[in-house]
């Protein structure tokens, strides 16, 4: 499973542990990702997504799954949002038809 955020795409850096000797050798510094569910309002379901604490606040400030995503432009997203903001929409759609 690979270590980045499903909505920012927030993933692993690397850097340096510094000794007082200044001995430095290398680390990985990894987000702070913790899996969370988020009830789409569209789909009326949960969805499970694995997420940084900072994408968490991002939806939260955005009101909500459904309206984060459908009011962020495609580039800004990663793959998996994507698919997850296509789904909302098809089933907005069915909604708005029947």
């Amino acid at each position: 499973m690979a270590r980045r955020c499903g909505i920012t795409g927030k993933g692993v850096l690397t850097g340096n542990n510094v000794s007082h000797a200044n001995n430095k050798t290398r680390r990985r510094y990894l987000p702070n990702l913790q899996n969370n569910s988020f009830w789409s309002e569209t789909l009326g379901t949960a969805i499970q997504l694995r997420l940084t604490v900072n994408g968490v606040r991002t939806i939260e400030h955005n009101g909500g799954l459904d309206a984060f995503l459908l009011g962020t432009p495609d580039r800004r997203l990663p793959a998996e949002a994507l698919v997850l903001k296509r789904r909302i929409e098809r089933a907005a759609a069915k909604k708005a038809a029947a």
